[in-house]
């Protein structure tokens, strides 16, 4: 028997008082009827008319924009970008919000799925309550930093540069991005068209001038001849195995972070702020306190930026284990640590590798999982290796929240939290969580 399909409800216009923020870039509201709505554009404490943007009768939640605001908060300003709005561009989710307004909004929602997911109190997190924002980020009201170095460009159909809608594969065309680093605006991408492409990723180094394009072309695409404003190195992906090959120029990037020259080939992953390598080094270096002789392991290192650090402080007669997924990205970090034989390099996935090693015990941990977070299985292998001090690096709270109660139910505390404003006007937030073992008894 086929069930009728449900009522579509996009377009559909609701008066909402707006409540809090929720983690994804939207606020949370309420219909007379109870109906909740996932609100973008919006603020806490706002009225507005939001109109569905996705959603039918029966749904759990509806998203919607807010497409009239009736009652501002004292927190909105003029979005800077005119690219930005209900139905523009979703590349930032707060635009319409003061820069310390964002940064508070990132701290209730940390706040939110540590309790939800971890049942912690910031104070149990050990954590101050505030997303610090990277030196140099701090801008007046209604202006934005420039601190995107890696930036993918969507190609429409005509040609045109833009980029995606939110929760779209539609192109919003633009001429400028207000959050691209000066290293990739000054590019010139936006000038020109990229006929028979369908996207293309432009990456500034903030360590060197190096400058690399990385171009996928549409389905029996021919490349162009790239003409840039700068000096580029060009990478392409090939349809048939989704590989990144060299077409001229540098396959890599140099970049620069912990007194160390980094390459990092095909476009690889790297901190997209210039000033997040150092910031991060820094927190997870203060937290874990490596002392000469230490045995460390960085997981999911991709080129080996924590894996140095450490490999600097645990001195000769210490040892330092790296595992990577990426294949390049392995390859890369045994180049860059090619100097310290008390590092290894393996490449493979954490949780198929770290088991085949035969480590029983080791002295300090720093994971930098994927946003999925590392999961039950592998926190509680992590556990078991006896680490006095384990370093979390989380590009996502929820994930973060998720895998430290796994570590609580494993013996392991928070000792100390840090969260930065990585990805100003968008919704991400980069966490640092430091933990150890619970004391006996406690």
């Amino acid at each position: 028997m086929q069930t009728e399909p449900k009522k579509s409800l996009v377009g559909e216009e609701y008066e909402v008082e707006v409540g809090p923020v929720a983690h994804g870039g939207h606020c949370i509201a309420r219909t007379d009827e109870g109906q909740v709505l996932f609100v973008r554009h919006a603020l806490p404490g706002e009225r507005v008319i939001a109109r569905v943007t996705d959603g039918a009768e029966g749904d759990r939640f509806l998203r919607t924009d807010a497409v009239e605001i009736l009652t501002a908060s004292k927190d909105r300003v003029e979005a800077p970008c005119p690219f930005s709005g209900p139905g523009k561009c979703g590349g930032c989710d707060w635009q319409h919000a003061a820069p310390g307004a964002q940064r508070r909004l990132k701290s209730e929602v940390i706040t939110e799925q540590l309790s939800r997911l971890a049942g912690l109190t910031p104070e149990e997190a050990r954590w101050d309550g505030t997303v610090e924002p990277a030196p140099g980020d701090k801008v007046p009201k209604g202006e934005v930093p420039a601190w995107r170095t890696r930036i993918q460009y969507a190609i429409d159909p005509e040609g045109r540069v833009g980029l995606r809608k939110h929760r779209s594969h539609d192109v919003q065309p633009i001429d400028h991005c207000l959050i691209a680093a000066s290293g990739v605006s000054e590019l010139g991408i936006e000038k020109r068209d990229w006929p028979q492409i369908a996207t293309v990723e432009a990456i500034a180094a903030s360590g060197s001038n190096d400058r690399q394009v990385v171009l996928t072309p549409r389905p029996g695409g021919r490349l162009p001849i790239v003409e840039l404003d700068k000096p580029v190195s060009v990478l392409r992906v090939h349809e048939k195995d989704g590989g990144v090959h060299r077409v001229h120029g540098r396959p890599f990037v140099r970049e620069r972070a912990a007194d160390r020259t980094w390459r990092v080939g095909n476009g690889g992953f790297w901190q997209v702020h210039p000033k997040a390598a150092d910031l991060l080094v820094e927190a997870v270096m203060q937290g874990l306190m490596p002392k000469k002789g230490d045995m460390a392991l960085d997981l999911y290192c991709g080129v080996g930026l924590f894996a140095g650090a450490l490999a600097d402080r645990v001195g000769e007669k210490g040892a330092v284990l790296g595992i990577e997924s990426s294949k390049r990205a392995a390859e890369d970090a045994r180049h860059n640590l090619q100097d310290l034989d008390r590092v290894r390099i393996e490449h493979g996935k954490v949780e198929q590798i770290l088991p085949r090693t035969g480590i029983s015990d080791v002295d300090l941990i720093v994971l930098d999982p994927p946003r999925a977070g590392a999961g039950r299985a592998t926190v509680a292998h992590l556990a078991s290796l006896g680490a006095r001090r384990i370093a979390y690096v989380a590009c996502d709270p929820a994930a973060l929240a998720r895998d430290v109660k796994y570590f609580a139910g494993e013996g392991y505390v928070p000792r100390r939290m840090r969260a930065f404003d990585l990805f100003p006007v968008t919704h991400h937030v980069e966490c640092v969580m430091i933990l150890e073992r619970a004391a006996k008894g406690a």
